[in-house]
């Protein structure tokens, strides 16, 4: 981790910054927070910052922030294989495959044995085709689907082809199942819950989730907004 503070030439040129994402922050909040926190300190009136890839408000965990002429890398490091940790609540439902939306269906769990999680959880390894959940903001003729699933509208979306090199859960706490999950760009950890409650014959909604990792960089060498606030220039926030 550094010690010695940042210069207003090292944000210029280029930064790889990694946070840790507060829970209930946007990826976007977090992204202005840095940027003003850089302006200020380091009295520069316009400096490039930009994320490498969304979290959603209710997951925490390893966001990658890009200053200066390192915004160009942030498509290549978006496409970097990612790792989450989180928990999949089996026996409800959400519309939005997390606790974004409250608990629309209810179901059984008393069927669900340990043969059958294993048996599940093998069919969610390898490369497989998943639909995105439809409060996200992939776009469909210009719009947002959560643009359409706020207004209650019908829409058809289209499966997409993910990797899931590992899918490693425990069920000590079961309804809830713990997991660990390495997989591709694009893969929607929410769906992934939300599919997987629907093999049990049952039904699953993501109630917790934690990116950890992305390609090479690692949520254990991450800051927090204080830490970093702490090598600025200016400590005052």
């Amino acid at each position: 981790m550094r010690e010695k503070k940042f210069t207003a030439e090292e944000f210029r040129e280029g930064q790889i910054l990694l946070f840790d994402k507060p829970l209930e922050w946007t990826s976007f909040q977090v992204v202005n927070k840095v940027r003003w926190l850089i302006r200020k300190s380091c009295k520069i009136k316009k400096i490039k910052v930009g994320h490498a890839g969304t979290l959603d408000p209710l997951a925490s965990g390893l966001l990658i922030i890009c200053t200066g002429k390192f915004t160009k890398r942030i498509q290549e490091l978006q496409g970097a294989e990612k790792e989450y940790t989180g928990t999949v609540t089996l026996g409800s439902t959400t519309p939005s495959f997390d606790l974004e939306t409250e608990i629309d269906q209810n179901y059984p769990v008393n069927h669900i044995s340990e043969t059958k999680l294993e048996t599940a959880r093998q069919k969610f390894i390898g490369e497989i085709e998943q639909t995105p959940p439809v409060f996200s903001a992939l776009k469909k003729d210009g719009k947002r689907l959560y643009e359409y699933a706020r207004k209650g509208d019908e829409v058809e979306i289209k499966k997409r082809k993910v990797e899931i090199s590992v899918f490693e859960i425990d069920a000590s706490r079961f309804p809830k199942i713990n997991f660990r999950v390495v997989c591709s760009k694009g893969t929607y950890i929410r769906s992934l819950a939300h599919e997987f409650g629907q093999e049990l014959n049952s039904g699953g909604h993501l109630s917790a989730l934690c990116r950890t990792r992305i390609g090479e960089f690692k949520l254990t060498e991450a800051y927090t907004i204080s830490s970093f606030q702490n090598l600025l220039p200016s400590t005052q926030a």
